[in-house]
């Protein structure tokens, strides 16, 4: 073998063992890493074997006839070296799959706001802020061949500006079940819908939607166990089904404490894929979640007016779609997307007109609110929707608009100026100067007049989003 082409495929051999180690180890990939890592292995072993005899032939090859004297050790000691090279990266291939990698996601959103109320009551006031959304700090590894983990620790400032830390996601994935199914256990965010599953600084834009906000308390942060099964169909279709105590971020959890079936928390969601054109593709799906019993999850809602609600029940429905267009030639400059959900929100709720069952007015006895006789129990039926187009200008640049809409909890108390829906528009410019920092400026005029009479509500976001170590989904483009 010639040394050029030794040396070529010892190359090869070294990036395809780099770039295997770097693939994020999802699921489905997992398997052909394994696949693909046995298949290098069996390559190295006839390689190394092959080297060998060509040792073993250089040791013993007579000279022909008329040939210049040649010294061949330099050459036998250069194969030798490479055979022990070789033999040496074999040992440590498995290792490394199992050391962990951490990462560390910081966040400072810089903001405006003309007022200073969003829709769970929990905003700064109105003015000026600087805020850290969240440092997040990550560590995923393999755990043996059968099953990898990882665990997100998020610490943030909370609406009076104290620090919060928490676990967000800490859960262990199997990789090697057969039938293409696969299983998440412990805490993570569940797969329900389009973008509730992503962290803050995933999305596309700086704020959650408002009905993701609403109905599903942000993001879809469970406590449970999903299972995930990819059909075997030749069509792409892949079907997620979970449980848990909770699902969404504003869920109360409550370690240790048991629970009938019907106070569980049932989630599934069926997506699929298809290919339009080579540059153009559609994502659809749709996903439900029902809670029969929600007591623990919120407590009391606050409305505007004063009033309060307190969730029973909770049922929702979502439907999401994604358009996508990106030319193959040039995928990295240019390229359209839209995105849409429509979610729809079945409850029931406690209604009290004049917030005396506020937990913040404990006026009864031992401290709890008390009964003023207004109360009682009805159900609402709302929907809302987002939907966004962000366009690629360039490799860095990226252009995009928001559009919110929801219909509003019913609130008791009416005014001549109230409106039951709320509306949200909201332009956004990115920059992403690399693919570990990310500058995203958005204007959002909202347009909420309801019984309070609150103001509509103009802001200006600036947010800041930079990456350190390892972080395997980076900033999201899909």
């Amino acid at each position: 073998m010639k040394r050029s082409k030794l040396v070529g495929l010892t190359s090869a051999l070294a990036v395809s063992a780099l770039s295997l180690a770097a693939q994020e180890a999802n699921p489905v990939e997992l398997r052909k890493q394994l696949e693909e890592l046995l298949r290098v292995q069996r390559q190295q072993a006839e390689q190394i074997e092959s080297l060998r005899k060509q040792i073993e032939v250089l040791k013993g090859q007579p000279a022909y006839p008329g040939a210049k004297s040649v010294t061949l050790e330099p050459k036998v000691e250069e194969l030798q070296s490479r055979v022990e090279a070789l033999t040496e990266a074999s040992k440590k291939t498995f290792a490394g799959q199992f050391n962990p990698a951490f990462g560390f996601v910081g966040e400072t959103v810089f903001g405006y706001r003309s007022t200073g109320s969003d829709k769970n009551g929990g905003a700064r006031p109105g003015g000026f802020d600087a805020n850290l959304r969240s440092g997040e700090l990550t560590l995923q590894a393999a755990i043996d061949p059968f099953a990898k983990g990882y665990l997100v620790v998020n610490g943030s400032a909370n609406t009076q500006g104290e620090a919060t830390l928490g676990i967000e996601e800490a859960a262990l994935i199997t990789t090697s079940l057969p039938g293409n199914l696969t299983v998440r256990a412990g805490r993570f965010f569940a797969d329900f819908g389009r973008l509730s599953f992503r962290h803050d600084h995933e999305l596309p834009f700086v704020n959650r939607p408002l009905v993701l906000d609403s109905f599903i308390g942000g993001e879809s942060r469970a406590d449970g166990l999903e299972l995930n099964w990819l059909l075997p169909t030749r069509h792409y279709l892949n079907l997620t089904a979970g449980v848990g105590t909770q699902l969404g971020g504003d869920a109360v959890a409550s370690p240790g404490t048991y629970r009938a079936a019907n106070e569980l928390t049932f989630w599934t969601h069926l997506s699929s894929f298809w290919e339009l054109t080579p540059n153009l593709t559609l994502e659809g799906g749709i996903s439900g979640l029902l809670n029969d019993r929600t007591e623990s999850r919120g407590g009391a809602i606050v409305q505007a007016d004063g009033s309060t609600l307190t969730e029973r029940r909770r049922r929702v429905l979502g439907l999401d779609l994604t358009l996508r267009y990106q030319p193959l030639d040039a995928a990295a400059y240019r390229g359209v997307e839209w995105g849409t959900e429509l979610l729809f929100n079945h409850g029931d709720y406690d209604f009290d007109p004049d917030g005396s069952l506020d937990p913040a007015n404990p006026t009864g006895t031992a401290g709890f609110p008390a009964l003023s006789g207004d109360e009682f129990r009805g159900y609402s039926r709302t929907m809302g929707l987002y939907s966004y187009v962000a366009t690629k200008l360039n490799r860095d640049w990226t252009a995009g608009f928001l559009f919110d809409w929801m219909q509003n909890l019913p609130g008791v108390a009416a005014a001549p100026y109230a409106r039951p829906d709320t509306f949200r528009y909201s332009p956004y410019l990115t920059w992403k100067p690399s693919e570990t920092q990310m500058l995203r400026l958005q204007y959002s005029f909202t347009d909420e007049r309801r019984a309070s009479g609150r103001a509509d509500d103009h802001a200006v976001y600036l947010q800041w989003t930079y990456v350190l170590g390892s972080h395997t989904h980076g900033f999201r483009d899909r």
